[in-house]
């Protein structure tokens, strides 16, 4: 339709300038949104040894403790068999259903929305043929992300290393749906090196591009650089959808996308190897 061809136009611009955009989802609604904040409590409020139950075989997929950032990480959580796996592992006694439900509930919606986003990507550079492969060759890691406020913040003081809850970085898999609730922290570097404050809002999600769909697209889009810093008393919450590459996927730029204006940049990898 016209108007999906308006904003797959609109969004491949964004990710060409910016790496990133915010995108207003109604699908996250209010009462949804309060759910998800509510599990997060509940979830880090739990004891250190319960959280460290949270292991995966895939590094950095299970728990994560590092300074003021502390993070829980579910495997395909859009798959209700498998958040209850995750709960599961925290209540080995009886899990939690109603947490299971919420995270779950969240994980499709905005796993619906990196399918879209996707598919708009795809369809943009005339690659069409190669959708269903694509979409087909990823798994999804959700991420839940609790930033504690630094000790005695004092907003004098301009220690960015005391106030980093989580230093500068591109994410590596392929798209990356960001949602902050209430506090904010995220920056994102610009093209020309200026840091940008991403403001949160309950019903919009940043939309980010990660370094697989870059090599993927021999570098047409931009994966940028970002942060969190802490500034302030409150602890920031957030989630974090991650599509990533599925064990054995070649990470390989279609023909399509290599003319003389536009040679190969990367090499075929498998993104377990990166």
């Amino acid at each position: 339709s016209s108007k999906w061809d308006e904003v797959k136009a609109d969004v491949r611009k964004a990710l060409e300038n910016y790496g990133c955009f915010e995108a207003s989802f109604d699908k996250l609604s209010v009462e949804l949104n309060r759910s998800v904040f509510e599990a997060m409590e509940d979830l880090f409020e739990l004891p250190i040894p319960t959280k460290q139950r949270n292991v995966s075989s895939k590094p950095f997929h299970g728990y994560l403790c590092h300074n003021l950032y502390e993070s829980l990480g579910i495997n395909d959580a859009n798959v209700l068999e498998k958040v209850n796996d995750f709960t599961q592992q925290l209540w080995p006694d009886h899990g939690n259903k109603s947490i299971s439900e919420t995270i779950h509930r969240f994980s499709e919606k905005l796993v619906e929305l990196d399918l879209m986003v996707r598919r708009m990507i795809m369809e943009s550079f005339g690659i069409e043929n190669y959708i269903d492969e694509h979409l087909n060759s990823t798994y999804y890691l959700t991420r839940l992300m609790k930033y504690t406020s630094p000790p005695d913040d004092d907003d004098d003081d301009d220690d960015e290393e005391t106030k980093l809850g989580l230093r500068s970085h591109t994410d590596k898999n392929i798209i990356t749906i960001l949602h902050q609730y209430q506090v904010d922290g995220l920056e994102v570097k610009t093209k020309d090196d200026k840091w940008i404050k991403v403001k949160p809002s309950q019903d919009s999600v940043l939309v980010m591009v990660g370094d697989s769909l870059c090599a993927l697209l021999n570098g047409r889009l931009h994966s940028p650089y970002h942060r969190v810093i802490m500034t302030g008393k409150k602890t920031r919450y957030s989630t974090g959808l991650f599509s990533i590459p599925k064990t054995g996927v070649i990470i390989d730029s279609p023909e399509e996308l290599v003319d003389k204006e536009h040679p190969r940049i990367f090499k075929p990898f498998e993104y377990t190897d990166f």
